[in-house]
């Protein structure tokens, strides 16, 4: 691991190849593992670089002030490599701060390829038709006892982080081989916490979006890309189509056999489509 020493935060990033960079931004509960079958395959053509987010995997600092401080931690990293332009793969977490640095910089950008992408466009579907079932642990996880109770002993952890790997999958078995990886990484001492943070810092911007009070915004120009699970029942694959409200430039395509986690359930798949959209671009 490189990495990027900030004022307030030790940044922690993997690097590999040479060519187009791409910046691959993780969502929630992962890190910059989550793309391990992905950076090999991608580092054949492109200068890949694989950050962990903010108090997420062995990224430590200050506690997130609020959505914009993440973002400038992407954008403190690319300038730091030296990134004049480059590409943005992203999925969760790490979608909601794409957009946000696109809207800001989309001169700096290749492209940008999502997977299951949530905005804050989809506004009162969150809670609609039985989703808010679905939604729970998004405020469970910004009370103040919630990182105490998950982290209180690894099995404890192990139980939270399984329920998410199990449910949000295709297949409720793909992570079963590396289930205890989860949990060493997020008892780690403020990752449980560093990752629930993410909640917090997001929340006032979310519940205006889910009561329909979210200003619409203008679209983002910059050429974009959706892979989106078929299988995901935390951000439905019905909800795709409202990307083009979003985006002015984006294909829609949906991955069979996958759920949440398109890029580590369906890898070949993932790096085809990535090398194939950013292939050509600068």
């Amino acid at each position: 691991m490189a990495v990027l020493e900030l004022p307030d935060l030790r940044l922690s990033y993997q690097r590999a190849g040479s060519g187009l960079p791409l910046v691959l931004l993780h969502g929630w509960p992962e890190w910059s593992g989550i793309w391990r079958h992905n950076l090999p395959a991608l580092a054949e053509n492109f200068d890949v670089v694989a950050p962990d987010l903010r108090n997420f995997g062995a990224s430590v600092g200050a506690p997130a002030r609020d959505v914009d401080h993440y973002v400038a931690d992407l954008a403190a990293l690319v300038d730091d490599l030296g990134f004049e332009r480059f590409g943005l793969v992203s999925h969760d977490v790490g979608a909601f701060l794409a957009q946000d640095y696109a809207r800001a910089n989309p001169h700096r950008l290749a492209g940008l390829f999502f997977f299951d992408c949530p905005h804050f466009g989809i506004g009162p579907r969150w809670v609609a038709n039985g989703q808010l079932r679905e939604i729970w642990y998004q405020s469970f996880q910004q009370l103040p006892l919630a990182a105490d109770l998950v982290g209180l002993s690894r099995d404890s952890c192990r139980l939270y982080f399984r329920h998410f790997l199990q449910h949000w999958a295709s297949n409720p078995h793909r992570f079963d081989d590396v289930l205890e990886e989860w949990v060493d990484t997020f008892m780690q001492p403020g990752r449980i916490a560093g990752g629930f943070r993410w909640y917090a810092a997001a929340n006032e911007r979310r519940r205006k979006a889910m009561a329909g009070d979210q200003p619409a915004a203008a679209r983002i120009d910059v050429p974009a890309y959706s892979l989106w699970g078929q299988d995901d029942p935390i951000l439905r694959v019905d909800w795709q189509p409202t990307l083009t409200e979003v985006f002015s430039d984006i294909a829609l395509h949906q991955a069979p056999d996958a759920g949440h986690f398109v890029a580590w359930e369906t890898p070949g798949l993932a790096n085809r489509a990535i090398t194939t959209f950013f292939a050509g671009r600068r």
